[in-house]
């Protein structure tokens, strides 16, 4: 046995085949039942033809048959192709074709608008519709149904040998640009984003020590709250499987606080995952309505990944939960898991982590490592165990995984710095620094303090092009109900935080912020929407 995700889940199986695995609406799932039931997914897609290296497309909402179908491609040693339930069919297209799709598990309701689009792309021969109880046509797809296509399935696995050099591709939009297909190593994947299933201790050193450890150990109930089409939740996901535990998924469209707590109290779960602040405040929120009443005594610890807690919301969730552990986790798609966050830095917004011993930051123009202490701002990298390149593009691949003296290091397009301490303070993402009269401006820093104000409930900062300084910083502002905020009062606020040239010169409200279905900001949509191109 290698390091590969089927291989090690079907030993997890093996070894604790009664353990609850999964649960999600009313289906409530043992390891055996959720191995068989991908098995039987992974012999229906071969018999339709499906071969080792080719890709499967998911576009669903939440449920079993995600984590069915991204293990029944782990076993066929195919990739599964993540898919936002949110793109429209223009989006699709790009999709379907960037990733070259043989076959499609969707739910029902998208089939007209896969219909519209299957047409288009030769390669995808192969679908799969989950009854959802719309009336979606799946007869114009030609598509099989799910249910009937497991139960006709053989259940036995028999499948060709497999390996960790194997490849799993995880589709990014980031906070700007197309989705690009992240390639990893299956054993790159799984001790660098799933932190060898141990995030706390050693790793394993070999793959049957997983099995091991998970029937040995005690059993975490999970709840990873962002949608399964996102990293953060497959990744926590997986951990979790891996390690034995009960992973609990939330059902629907869209994030709904009260459900997750409800789940909380009604599943027992020990840890939450979910992505920021787009999380957080909801679910802080949702404790402090009137009447409010759950029973979280099981729960130990919320995490949060692809983006941080703001400190007014952490100070809103230990109101309520006061023994509660809140982490913050670095990572990314190209990264893996790089560090945990331990506060501010010395400006006192940017957020500051503990890195991982191979996570270090790297000078902007020649790529070397930067000494702690000296204020020069580079790279976030990482080397070691890190992604093969972008699917198809040699070009994204060559900017951002770069050899220097012969050391492979990813650089994804974080600005950082490195403190006195070793510390690595995180300034933002390249591709959304606002420029103003020459001075580099992180967005992320700027969101922190705005949103610090008390009549902020939500804000992201974009910069909008301006005459004088190229780019003037604007944020744009969910207020909390009833308050009006003004410009001048947000200005005030702002410079007791940030410097004066980071301060927003301009102001947009809105009535509900949007963002991406992982919580990230939406820099396009706002950038729209402060420069009166959007509604």
């Amino acid at each position: 046995m290698e390091f590969n995700l089927a291989d090690l889940y079907e030993s997890v199986a093996d070894a604790v085949p009664d353990r609850e695995a999964l649960v999600c609406g009313g289906r409530r799932l043992t390891f055996r039942q959720l191995d068989e039931r991908a098995t039987r997914l992974a012999n229906y897609l071969s018999a339709q033809g499906v071969q080792k290296g080719e890709h499967i497309g998911l576009y669903l909402y939440n449920g079993t048959e995600y984590i069915e179908g991204s293990l029944a491609a782990y076993k066929i040693g195919a990739c599964a192709i993540n898919i936002n339930y949110r793109y429209v069919e223009e989006e699709l297209e790009y999709l379907f074709d960037n990733a070259d799709l043989v076959a499609l598990i969707h739910h029902r309701e998208f089939a007209p608008r896969v219909a519209s689009v299957a047409a288009k792309m030769p390669k995808l021969q192969t679908f799969v519709s989950v009854e959802d109880g719309s009336d979606g046509d799946i007869e114009a797809l030609g598509a099989a149904d799910y249910e009937t296509s497991l139960a006709e399935a053989s259940a036995q696995r028999g499948f060709a040998p497999r390996s960790g050099d194997d490849v799993y591709i995880l589709y990014t939009g980031g906070t700007t640009g197309m989705p690009k297909g992240v390639m990893w190593r299956h054993e790159d994947l799984f001790f660098s984003a799933l932190m060898g299933a141990n995030p706390y201790g050693p790793p394993p050193e070999t793959p049957e020590l997983v099995a091991q450890t998970a029937a040995t150990k005690g059993v975490v109930v999970s709840l990873p709250a962002a949608p399964l089409m996102h990293g953060a939740a497959q990744w926590a996901t997986l951990i979790n499987l891996y390690g034995g535990g009960k992973t609990v998924l939330t059902k629907g469209k869209s994030f709904d606080a009260a459900q997750v707590w409800r789940l909380v109290q009604d599943e027992k779960v020990n840890t939450i995952a979910i992505v920021g602040d787009a999380m957080a405040r909801p679910l802080a929120e949702a404790l402090g309505e009137p009447g409010a009443r759950y029973d979280v005594s099981s729960l130990r610890v919320i995490g949060s990944g692809g983006a941080i807690f703001s400190e007014p919301v952490k100070d809103q969730l230990r109101a309520h939960l006061p023994n509660i552990v809140l982490m913050d986790n670095f990572g990314g798609s190209e990264g893996g898991a790089q560090g945990q966050h331990v506060g501010r830095g010395a400006d006192g917004t940017a957020p500051r982590f503990r890195a991982e011993p191979s996570t270090t930051v790297l000078s902007l123009e020649e790529h070397k490592q930067l000494e702690p202490g000296t204020g020069e701002v580079g790279w976030l990298a990482k080397k070691g165990r890190i992604p093969l390149g972008y699917y198809k593009d040699e070009a994204k691949t060559a900017a951002t995984f770069v050899t220097v003296d012969g050391v492979r290091w990813a650089l994804p397009g974080d600005y950082a710095l490195v403190e006195a301490d070793g510390t690595i303070t995180l300034l933002g993402r390249g591709s959304a620094c606002i420029n103003s009269g020459g001075e580099k401006i992180y967005p992320e820093e700027v969101e922190a303090a705005v949103r610090s104000h008390p009549g902020v409930f939500d804000a992201v900062v974009v910069g909008v092009p301006d005459d004088r300084w190229g780019e003037r910083v604007t944020a744009v502002v969910q207020p909390r109900p009833g308050v009006s905020l003004t410009l001048e009062e947000l200005d005030k606020h702002c410079r007791e935080h940030v410097s004066g040239y980071k301060v927003p010169r301009g102001l947009t409200l809105v009535e509900e912020m949007v963002r991406q279905p992982s919580g990230k900001p939406d820099y396009r949509w706002a950038k729209g929407v402060a420069t009166g191109g959007a509604d």
